[in-house]
């Protein structure tokens, strides 16, 4: 943070209650979002409401345990701001700009204010497009759109790390783009393990990491997500590139606005959240779009407290969102990694005219055959495949064929799976889907579809079995 150009408008403490801390200026009242520091730098308060002509009540992005009534506070006359240039790429940052990867201060990099407004209208492209992940499953069944915002649930353990490094991968395969992870809430042993795994997946060098840690103050963790949209807006509108922001967990964002509302001493809204929560959320998701040079595209991991999709929390999330991806733990158990769950998940620009009429069809056959599986898989349990009729046989056959073919080896993954990661191009995904449901592989082993890129390896893998069962 550049605190060269801060005047020495001095005010002094007048009240402490955790993070929110009063403060007397006798001279000049500082700004709103304005930044004050203590003499020694140690202690940032960004300035949030002026309570009279003298006071103003501020947030806390550091611990406040050194804070003391009558300590002086310096105005630093300007707002917070986030580093950008091509040199913050491969690095990592806390909300301040510092870089928390152990490596030297980036040169020639210039800072923007992490305060800015939606790209107008008159700039935003109304052109709806599909971003192509070369995730096959994801493709097909829950397409997600340029410049929109995709939920993803998911608990520990399910492949939700995995999936995110390996759309970070095909992101720069695709697009050419850049990447930006915000942790927001992070555990730090997560962000140390995140780190190095996109360092071995050799992704690092086309993306930024910014972490507010679970154990930094709410206003820290309340900011992180705008510091990272300004790198997002710059390589956007600046570059002209397109931008991957993966936030991790936009639920925390909420959480840490609802601590600062409670310790400003706002009338808390229903629930106990604070009663500028659609504000908030939006001022932070309006951010997120496309314009007519270039795309941010989210993917956002969403926590929804208790499993009530009716909380105040992912309501307000949801309303934002054009898709939404399911992790099953089932799925992840069974072995089908992605670990996706395709009746669960969906896509709000899966209709004809946006993806076409040939792939809106094969996805809804798809999804009805999977449909019809489930509806059997009860059934099945009970009393086995042979009770079926032969029309119901056909449809778990098909379904477990899909389900087999809509797993995929990750290029992120290659080192502890020994496969080769496989990126696939959507069209050769839907013919894979079309000649499945058309009955042309009903013959080959399930095994013979599980793992591959493009259904015509399927024949390969089938060669190679029957080889292996002869040798036997």
């Amino acid at each position: 943070m550049d605190t060269t150009s801060a005047t020495k408008n001095t005010g002094s403490v007048t009240a402490i209650r955790g993070s929110v801390v009063d403060v007397r200026f006798p001279i000049k009242l500082p700004a709103i979002y304005n930044l004050l520091f203590s003499p020694d730098k140690k202690i940032v308060l960004e300035v949030q409401t002026q309570l009279d002509e003298q006071k103003v009540r501020t947030v806390a992005f550091t611990p406040t345990q050194h804070l003391a009534r009558g300590m002086l506070i310096e105005d630093s006359g300007a707002p917070l701001m986030a580093p950008v240039g091509d040199n913050i790429l491969s690095r990592m940052f806390n909300v301040f700009g510092h870089s928390i990867d152990g490596r030297p201060t980036p040169s020639q990099i210039s800072w923007q204010s992490v305060h800015a407004s939606p790209p107008p209208l008159s700039r935003r492209s109304t052109k709806t497009e599909m971003f192509v992940t070369g995730i096959k499953i994801i493709d097909v069944l829950m397409p997600l759109e340029r410049g929109g915002k995709t939920g993803l649930f998911g608990g520990a353990g399910v492949g939700k790390t995995v999936l995110l490094s390996e759309m970070i991968h095909n992101m720069l395969g695709h697009q050419q783009g850049v990447s930006i992870f915000c942790g927001i809430g992070e555990r730090c042993r997560e962000g140390e393990e995140l780190y190095r795994d996109m360092q071995q997946a050799g992704v690092l060098p086309h993306m930024v990491m910014l972490f507010g840690q679970m154990n930094e103050p709410p206003g820290s963790r309340f900011r992180i997500g705008h510091a990272a949209l300004t790198m997002a807006e710059y390589f956007r509108d600046k570059q002209q590139r397109d931008v991957l922001l993966l936030i991790d967990n936009i639920f925390r964002f909420i959480q840490a606005g609802s601590e600062v509302s409670g310790l400003m001493g706002q009338m808390p809204s229903r629930m106990g959240y604070q009663p500028t929560m659609a504000t908030e959320l939006a001022s932070l998701q309006e951010r997120i779009a496309n314009t007519d040079k270039a795309a941010i595209t989210s993917i956002q991991a969403v926590y929804v407290p208790a499993d009530d999709f009716t909380d105040p929390a992912a309501v307000h999330t949801f309303s934002h969102l054009s898709s939404t991806i399911v992790l099953s733990r089932k799925r992840a158990s069974e072995g089908l990694y992605p670990a996706i769950d395709p009746l669960l998940s969906s896509s709000k620009i899966a209709t004809p005219g946006i993806i076409g009429e040939r792939h809106y069809q094969i996805a809804q056959d798809v999804r009805r055959t999977l449909a019809q599986y489930d509806e059997l898989k009860d059934i099945i349990a009970m009393l086995g495949l042979d009770q079926l009729s032969a029309t119901d046989r056909e449809v778990v056959s098909r379904a477990r064929r899909l389900e087999h073919f809509f797993t995929q080896p990750f290029v992120t993954t290659e080192s502890f799976t020994g496969l080769e990661g496989k990126s696939v191009q959507l069209e050769q995904t839907l013919d894979g889907c079309e000649r499945i449901l058309n009955g042309e592989f009903n013959q080959f082993p399930e095994n013979a579809l599980y793992m591959i890129g493009s259904v015509d390896e399927a024949h390969i893998a089938s060669s190679a079995s029957v080889a292996a069962n002869n040798n036997e």
